[in-house]
Protein backbone atom coordinates (compact mmCIF):
# COMPACT_ATOMS: atom_id res chain seq x y z
CA UNK A 1 0.00 0.00 0.00
CA UNK A 2 1.64 3.48 -1.22
CA UNK A 3 1.50 6.60 1.32
CA UNK A 4 1.98 10.07 -0.09
CA UNK A 5 4.46 11.94 1.71
CA UNK A 6 4.09 13.73 4.81
CA UNK A 7 2.16 17.25 4.05
CA UNK A 8 2.79 19.77 6.90
CA UNK A 9 0.08 21.98 7.85
CA UNK A 10 0.52 25.12 9.62
CA UNK A 11 -3.06 26.21 11.01
CA UNK A 12 -4.06 29.08 13.05
CA UNK A 13 -7.13 27.69 14.65
CA UNK A 14 -9.42 31.05 16.08
CA UNK A 15 -10.64 30.65 19.31
CA UNK A 16 -14.06 28.98 19.66
CA UNK A 17 -15.99 31.93 21.39
CA UNK A 18 -14.89 34.93 23.13
CA UNK A 19 -16.49 37.93 24.65
CA UNK A 20 -14.13 40.31 23.14
CA UNK A 21 -12.22 41.09 20.56
CA UNK A 22 -8.88 42.74 19.91
CA UNK A 23 -6.54 43.87 17.20
CA UNK A 24 -3.30 43.24 17.92
CA UNK A 25 -0.71 46.06 16.37
CA UNK A 26 1.94 44.17 16.71
CA UNK A 27 4.80 42.28 13.87
CA UNK A 28 5.60 39.68 16.47
CA UNK A 29 2.93 36.76 16.30
CA UNK A 30 0.93 35.44 19.43
CA UNK A 31 1.15 31.95 19.46
CA UNK A 32 -0.65 31.79 22.88
CA UNK A 33 -3.96 30.50 21.31
CA UNK A 34 -2.91 28.36 19.18
CA UNK A 35 -0.18 26.46 22.16
CA UNK A 36 -3.57 25.82 24.04
CA UNK A 37 -5.57 24.50 21.45
CA UNK A 38 -2.75 21.78 20.99
CA UNK A 39 -2.83 21.19 24.46
CA UNK A 40 -5.87 20.18 24.35
CA UNK A 41 -4.47 16.77 22.14
CA UNK A 42 -1.07 16.31 22.41
CA UNK A 43 1.14 13.77 20.52
CA UNK A 44 3.33 11.29 21.12
CA UNK A 45 5.74 9.92 18.92
CA UNK A 46 7.06 6.53 18.77
CA UNK A 47 9.82 4.84 16.64
CA UNK A 48 7.11 3.54 14.22
CA UNK A 49 3.91 5.06 15.40
CA UNK A 50 1.78 7.99 17.28
CA UNK A 51 -0.07 8.52 19.78
CA UNK A 52 -3.06 11.07 20.50
CA UNK A 53 -3.73 12.15 23.94
CA UNK A 54 -6.97 13.63 25.07
CA UNK A 55 -5.87 16.34 27.59
CA UNK A 56 -8.85 18.19 28.84
CA UNK A 57 -8.83 15.89 32.04
CA UNK A 58 -10.93 18.81 34.22
CA UNK A 59 -13.99 18.06 31.82
CA UNK A 60 -13.52 14.50 31.00
CA UNK A 61 -11.77 15.27 28.07
CA UNK A 62 -15.13 16.51 26.64
CA UNK A 63 -14.88 17.30 22.98
CA UNK A 64 -14.32 20.61 21.42
CA UNK A 65 -14.76 21.76 18.02
CA UNK A 66 -11.10 22.49 18.35
CA UNK A 67 -10.08 19.25 19.29
CA UNK A 68 -12.23 17.23 17.11
CA UNK A 69 -10.21 19.62 13.82
CA UNK A 70 -6.97 18.93 15.41
CA UNK A 71 -7.60 15.18 15.86
CA UNK A 72 -8.69 15.02 11.85
CA UNK A 73 -5.75 16.70 11.16
CA UNK A 74 -3.44 14.61 12.93
CA UNK A 75 -4.94 11.73 11.78
CA UNK A 76 -4.97 12.42 7.73
CA UNK A 77 -0.90 13.24 8.00
CA UNK A 78 -0.59 10.12 10.08
CA UNK A 79 -2.05 8.40 7.35
CA UNK A 80 0.01 9.26 4.80
CA UNK A 81 3.38 9.03 6.75
CA UNK A 82 4.88 6.01 5.09
CA UNK A 83 6.92 6.17 8.27
CA UNK A 84 4.26 5.89 10.42
CA UNK A 85 3.00 2.48 10.82
CA UNK A 86 0.01 2.57 12.97
CA UNK A 87 -1.37 5.24 15.26
CA UNK A 88 -2.85 5.34 18.74
CA UNK A 89 -5.77 7.28 21.02
CA UNK A 90 -6.14 7.55 24.83
CA UNK A 91 -6.58 9.99 27.11
CA UNK A 92 -5.26 11.89 30.59
CA UNK A 93 -7.01 11.62 33.64
CA UNK A 94 -9.83 9.18 34.97
CA UNK A 95 -11.89 9.63 31.22
CA UNK A 96 -10.57 8.88 27.85
CA UNK A 97 -13.63 10.85 26.76
CA UNK A 98 -17.24 12.08 28.13
CA UNK A 99 -18.18 13.04 24.57
CA UNK A 100 -19.46 16.03 22.76
CA UNK A 101 -18.70 19.17 25.07
CA UNK A 102 -22.50 20.21 24.84
CA UNK A 103 -22.38 23.12 27.41
CA UNK A 104 -20.14 24.31 24.99
CA UNK A 105 -22.66 23.60 22.33
CA UNK A 106 -25.28 25.32 24.10
CA UNK A 107 -23.84 28.02 25.04
CA UNK A 108 -23.01 28.55 21.23
CA UNK A 109 -26.87 28.39 20.50
CA UNK A 110 -27.98 30.56 23.55
CA UNK A 111 -25.53 33.24 21.81
CA UNK A 112 -27.62 32.79 17.84
CA UNK A 113 -23.92 30.96 16.45
CA UNK A 114 -25.98 27.53 15.39
CA UNK A 115 -23.97 27.08 12.47
CA UNK A 116 -20.19 26.63 14.52
CA UNK A 117 -22.71 24.23 16.09
CA UNK A 118 -23.11 22.34 13.06
CA UNK A 119 -19.38 22.57 11.54
CA UNK A 120 -18.52 20.94 15.11
CA UNK A 121 -20.85 18.11 13.78
CA UNK A 122 -19.29 18.36 10.63
CA UNK A 123 -15.84 17.83 11.79
CA UNK A 124 -16.69 15.48 14.58
CA UNK A 125 -18.73 13.20 12.10
CA UNK A 126 -16.26 13.11 9.32
CA UNK A 127 -13.29 12.34 11.62
CA UNK A 128 -15.56 9.30 13.01
CA UNK A 129 -15.63 8.21 8.84
CA UNK A 130 -12.16 8.52 8.91
CA UNK A 131 -11.58 6.63 11.99
CA UNK A 132 -13.85 3.52 10.37
CA UNK A 133 -11.92 3.50 7.12
CA UNK A 134 -8.61 4.31 8.60
CA UNK A 135 -5.96 2.36 6.04
CA UNK A 136 -3.33 1.43 9.17
CA UNK A 137 -4.02 -0.33 12.46
CA UNK A 138 -5.14 1.97 15.43
CA UNK A 139 -5.81 1.45 19.03
CA UNK A 140 -7.93 2.81 21.41
CA UNK A 141 -7.17 3.38 25.31
CA UNK A 142 -10.50 3.60 26.80
CA UNK A 143 -9.19 3.88 30.07
CA UNK A 144 -11.96 5.51 32.73
CA UNK A 145 -15.88 6.92 31.42
CA UNK A 146 -16.12 6.77 27.59
CA UNK A 147 -19.75 8.36 26.58
CA UNK A 148 -21.61 9.88 23.51
CA UNK A 149 -18.62 10.75 21.11
CA UNK A 150 -16.08 9.63 22.96
CA UNK A 151 -17.44 5.97 21.86
CA UNK A 152 -17.79 7.41 18.40
CA UNK A 153 -14.25 8.42 17.94
CA UNK A 154 -12.64 4.83 19.20
CA UNK A 155 -15.58 2.30 18.85
CA UNK A 156 -15.52 2.32 14.70
CA UNK A 157 -11.54 1.67 15.03
CA UNK A 158 -9.80 -1.80 14.64
CA UNK A 159 -8.61 -1.96 18.12
CA UNK A 160 -10.24 -1.16 21.90
CA UNK A 161 -8.86 -1.74 24.83
CA UNK A 162 -10.65 -1.41 27.72
CA UNK A 163 -9.83 -1.20 31.54
CA UNK A 164 -11.35 -2.31 34.84
CA UNK A 165 -11.87 1.47 35.16
CA UNK A 166 -13.83 1.69 32.00
CA UNK A 167 -17.30 2.98 32.10
CA UNK A 168 -19.44 3.51 28.80
CA UNK A 169 -23.05 4.58 28.12
CA UNK A 170 -24.81 6.46 25.36
CA UNK A 171 -26.58 8.53 27.75
CA UNK A 172 -27.84 11.32 24.85
CA UNK A 173 -31.56 10.40 25.29
CA UNK A 174 -32.03 11.69 28.90
CA UNK A 175 -30.26 15.91 27.65
CA UNK A 176 -33.20 15.60 25.01
CA UNK A 177 -30.47 14.76 21.99
CA UNK A 178 -29.64 11.29 19.72
CA UNK A 179 -27.03 8.89 20.08
CA UNK A 180 -24.74 9.73 17.05
CA UNK A 181 -20.96 9.92 15.95
CA UNK A 182 -21.46 6.42 14.34
CA UNK A 183 -23.97 4.76 17.79
CA UNK A 184 -26.52 4.52 15.15
CA UNK A 185 -24.34 1.86 13.13
CA UNK A 186 -22.60 0.38 16.36
CA UNK A 187 -25.22 -0.45 18.64
CA UNK A 188 -27.97 -1.89 16.35
CA UNK A 189 -25.08 -4.22 15.47
CA UNK A 190 -24.92 -5.51 19.21
CA UNK A 191 -26.32 -8.76 19.99
CA UNK A 192 -30.32 -8.94 19.74
CA UNK A 193 -31.74 -5.43 20.51
CA UNK A 194 -29.26 -4.81 23.47
CA UNK A 195 -28.54 -1.52 20.97
CA UNK A 196 -32.39 -0.17 21.44
CA UNK A 197 -31.87 -0.78 25.26
CA UNK A 198 -28.52 1.02 25.38
CA UNK A 199 -29.98 3.72 23.36
CA UNK A 200 -33.02 4.78 25.35
CA UNK A 201 -31.98 3.48 28.77
CA UNK A 202 -28.09 5.29 28.69
CA UNK A 203 -27.46 3.09 30.80
CA UNK A 204 -23.56 1.92 31.55
CA UNK A 205 -21.73 -1.12 30.25
CA UNK A 206 -17.86 -1.75 32.60
CA UNK A 207 -15.29 -3.34 30.55
CA UNK A 208 -15.92 -6.48 30.89
CA UNK A 209 -19.57 -6.36 30.05
CA UNK A 210 -18.12 -4.41 26.29
CA UNK A 211 -15.44 -7.15 25.29
CA UNK A 212 -18.64 -9.57 26.01
CA UNK A 213 -20.77 -7.77 23.59
CA UNK A 214 -18.40 -6.70 20.97
CA UNK A 215 -17.95 -3.30 21.52
CA UNK A 216 -14.05 -4.08 22.82
CA UNK A 217 -11.74 -6.24 21.22
CA UNK A 218 -9.16 -6.25 24.69
CA UNK A 219 -9.34 -6.13 28.20
CA UNK A 220 -6.20 -5.29 30.44
CA UNK A 221 -6.15 -4.07 34.27
CA UNK A 222 -5.36 -0.66 34.82
CA UNK A 223 -2.03 -1.39 36.07
CA UNK A 224 -0.88 -3.56 33.19
CA UNK A 225 -1.20 -0.53 30.71
CA UNK A 226 2.12 1.35 31.00
CA UNK A 227 3.48 -1.98 30.28
CA UNK A 228 1.33 -2.42 26.81
CA UNK A 229 1.90 0.82 26.02
CA UNK A 230 5.79 -0.18 26.32
CA UNK A 231 5.77 -2.99 24.03
CA UNK A 232 3.35 -1.03 21.37
CA UNK A 233 5.92 1.82 21.70
CA UNK A 234 9.12 -0.27 20.10
CA UNK A 235 7.26 -2.18 17.63
CA UNK A 236 8.89 -1.48 14.21
CA UNK A 237 5.62 -2.59 12.36
CA UNK A 238 2.42 -1.80 10.32
CA UNK A 239 1.22 -5.41 10.87
CA UNK A 240 -1.90 -5.57 12.36
CA UNK A 241 -1.41 -9.47 13.48
CA UNK A 242 1.95 -8.57 15.88
CA UNK A 243 0.13 -5.77 17.29
CA UNK A 244 -3.12 -7.45 17.82
CA UNK A 245 -0.43 -9.83 19.78
CA UNK A 246 1.15 -7.44 21.47
CA UNK A 247 -2.22 -5.88 23.14
CA UNK A 248 -3.29 -9.54 23.82
CA UNK A 249 0.23 -10.38 26.09
CA UNK A 250 -1.11 -7.67 28.66
CA UNK A 251 -4.86 -9.15 27.98
CA UNK A 252 -6.49 -10.81 30.05
CA UNK A 253 -9.82 -13.29 29.67
CA UNK A 254 -13.05 -12.14 31.36
CA UNK A 255 -16.20 -12.80 31.97
CA UNK A 256 -19.57 -10.99 33.31
CA UNK A 257 -20.58 -11.33 36.60
CA UNK A 258 -24.02 -13.04 37.11
CA UNK A 259 -25.54 -9.34 38.02
CA UNK A 260 -24.62 -8.01 34.55
CA UNK A 261 -27.39 -7.07 32.59
CA UNK A 262 -25.56 -9.39 29.54
CA UNK A 263 -27.50 -12.05 31.57
CA UNK A 264 -30.78 -10.68 30.65
CA UNK A 265 -30.84 -10.95 26.82
CA UNK A 266 -34.11 -12.74 26.94
CA UNK A 267 -35.91 -10.01 28.55
CA UNK A 268 -33.89 -7.31 26.54
CA UNK A 269 -35.20 -9.09 23.61
CA UNK A 270 -38.22 -9.61 24.41
CA UNK A 271 -39.07 -6.14 25.98
CA UNK A 272 -36.87 -4.11 23.81
CA UNK A 273 -37.78 -5.57 20.08
CA UNK A 274 -40.92 -3.83 20.34
CA UNK A 275 -42.25 -1.30 17.44
CA UNK A 276 -42.54 1.58 19.16
CA UNK A 277 -41.95 3.46 22.32
CA UNK A 278 -44.82 3.22 24.07
CA UNK A 279 -45.06 -0.67 23.12
CA UNK A 280 -41.39 -1.19 24.90
CA UNK A 281 -43.08 0.72 28.17
CA UNK A 282 -46.04 -1.77 28.15
CA UNK A 283 -43.74 -4.84 27.49
CA UNK A 284 -41.21 -3.73 30.55
CA UNK A 285 -44.33 -2.67 32.76
CA UNK A 286 -45.70 -6.53 32.13
CA UNK A 287 -42.43 -7.94 32.49
CA UNK A 288 -41.93 -6.28 35.93
CA UNK A 289 -45.44 -7.22 37.10
CA UNK A 290 -44.62 -10.83 36.27
CA UNK A 291 -41.42 -11.34 37.20
CA UNK A 292 -40.98 -8.42 39.67
CA UNK A 293 -37.20 -7.98 38.28
CA UNK A 294 -36.12 -4.58 40.13
CA UNK A 295 -34.47 -4.18 36.86
CA UNK A 296 -37.41 -3.40 34.82
CA UNK A 297 -38.60 -1.02 36.88
CA UNK A 298 -35.32 0.46 36.77
CA UNK A 299 -35.22 0.54 32.36
CA UNK A 300 -38.77 2.02 33.24
CA UNK A 301 -37.71 4.79 35.41
CA UNK A 302 -34.55 5.67 32.94
CA UNK A 303 -36.62 5.64 29.92
CA UNK A 304 -39.29 7.97 31.80
CA UNK A 305 -36.84 10.40 32.82
CA UNK A 306 -35.82 11.03 28.57
CA UNK A 307 -37.19 13.51 26.18
CA UNK A 308 -40.30 12.00 24.97
CA UNK A 309 -38.88 13.43 21.41
CA UNK A 310 -35.43 12.08 21.50
CA UNK A 311 -36.49 8.29 22.56
CA UNK A 312 -39.11 8.09 19.64
CA UNK A 313 -35.84 9.37 17.42
CA UNK A 314 -33.20 7.74 18.87
CA UNK A 315 -35.23 3.79 18.36
CA UNK A 316 -35.85 5.02 14.78
CA UNK A 317 -32.79 6.12 14.13
CA UNK A 318 -31.21 2.61 15.28
CA UNK A 319 -33.43 0.52 13.83
CA UNK A 320 -32.68 2.09 10.44
CA UNK A 321 -28.67 1.86 11.06
CA UNK A 322 -29.25 -1.81 11.83
CA UNK A 323 -29.35 -2.18 7.21
CA UNK A 324 -27.21 0.82 7.23
CA UNK A 325 -23.22 1.38 6.49
CA UNK A 326 -21.25 3.93 8.61
CA UNK A 327 -21.35 6.57 5.69
CA UNK A 328 -25.26 6.79 5.74
CA UNK A 329 -25.47 6.24 9.35
CA UNK A 330 -23.19 9.67 9.68
CA UNK A 331 -25.27 11.70 6.96
CA UNK A 332 -28.48 10.35 8.62
CA UNK A 333 -27.00 11.77 12.20
CA UNK A 334 -25.75 14.89 10.91
CA UNK A 335 -29.40 15.78 9.50
CA UNK A 336 -30.46 15.15 13.20
CA UNK A 337 -28.10 16.81 14.99
CA UNK A 338 -28.59 19.87 12.80
CA UNK A 339 -32.46 19.28 13.62
CA UNK A 340 -31.74 19.69 17.14
CA UNK A 341 -29.20 22.19 17.49
CA UNK A 342 -31.83 24.34 14.76
CA UNK A 343 -34.41 24.27 17.59
CA UNK A 344 -37.18 23.19 14.24
CA UNK A 345 -39.40 20.90 15.96
CA UNK A 346 -37.80 21.19 19.10
CA UNK A 347 -35.65 22.84 22.32
CA UNK A 348 -35.20 19.78 23.88
CA UNK A 349 -31.57 20.07 23.61
CA UNK A 350 -30.68 23.03 24.80
CA UNK A 351 -33.19 21.92 28.11
CA UNK A 352 -31.79 18.78 28.91
CA UNK A 353 -28.23 20.60 28.96
CA UNK A 354 -29.74 23.66 31.44
CA UNK A 355 -31.63 21.07 33.59
CA UNK A 356 -28.56 18.25 33.99
CA UNK A 357 -25.63 19.90 33.51
CA UNK A 358 -25.75 23.86 33.44
CA UNK A 359 -28.45 24.54 36.47
CA UNK A 360 -28.78 21.34 37.22
CA UNK A 361 -32.39 21.40 38.88
CA UNK A 362 -32.79 17.54 37.36
CA UNK A 363 -36.15 18.60 36.01
CA UNK A 364 -36.11 19.35 32.45
CA UNK A 365 -39.39 20.95 30.79
CA UNK A 366 -39.72 18.50 27.75
CA UNK A 367 -41.68 19.75 24.69
CA UNK A 368 -43.64 17.49 23.79
CA UNK A 369 -43.49 16.10 27.64
CA UNK A 370 -45.60 12.98 26.81
CA UNK A 371 -44.75 10.14 24.43
CA UNK A 372 -48.27 9.92 23.18
CA UNK A 373 -47.80 13.64 22.27
CA UNK A 374 -44.54 12.92 20.02
CA UNK A 375 -46.36 12.16 16.39
CA UNK A 376 -44.61 10.21 13.19
CA UNK A 377 -44.91 13.87 11.79
CA UNK A 378 -42.23 15.13 14.31
CA UNK A 379 -40.39 12.20 14.57
CA UNK A 380 -39.63 12.03 10.30
CA UNK A 381 -39.13 15.42 10.39
CA UNK A 382 -35.67 15.03 11.66
CA UNK A 383 -34.83 12.36 9.21
CA UNK A 384 -36.29 13.94 5.71
CA UNK A 385 -33.38 15.59 3.56
CA UNK A 386 -32.02 19.43 4.45
CA UNK A 387 -33.20 21.73 2.24
CA UNK A 388 -30.84 23.23 -0.68
CA UNK A 389 -29.96 25.97 1.35
CA UNK A 390 -28.70 23.53 4.04
CA UNK A 391 -26.11 20.85 2.70
CA UNK A 392 -25.92 17.50 3.75
CA UNK A 393 -22.77 15.83 5.53
CA UNK A 394 -20.50 15.91 2.30
CA UNK A 395 -18.03 12.40 3.66
CA UNK A 396 -14.80 11.29 1.03
CA UNK A 397 -16.83 8.17 1.02
CA UNK A 398 -16.05 8.11 -3.44
CA UNK A 399 -11.99 8.30 -2.37
CA UNK A 400 -12.28 6.38 0.79
CA UNK A 401 -14.65 3.68 -0.54
CA UNK A 402 -14.67 3.63 -3.89
CA UNK A 403 -16.66 -0.01 -4.19
CA UNK A 404 -19.29 1.40 -2.66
Amino acid sequence: MRFHKLKVLLSLTKPLRSNHYYRHFSAVPSYAQVDYLQEQVLVEGRAKSRAAILNRPSALNALTPSMAGRLSRLYESWEENSDIGFVMMKGNGRAFCSGADVVTLYELISEGKVEECKKFFQTLYKFVYLLGTYLKPNVAILDGVTMGSGAGISLPGMFRVVTDRTVYSNPEAQIGFHPDAGASYYLSRLPGYLGEYLALTGEKLNGVEMIACGLATHYSLKERLPWMEERLGKLITDDRLVIENSLAQYGDLVYPDRRSVLHKFEKIDKCFSQDTVEEIIEALEREAAESHDEWCNTALNKIKEASPLSLKVALKSIREGRFQPLDQCLVREYRISVNWVSKRMSDDFCEGVRARLVDKDFAPKWGPIRLEEVTTDMVDCFFIPLDELEPELNLATAIREPSM
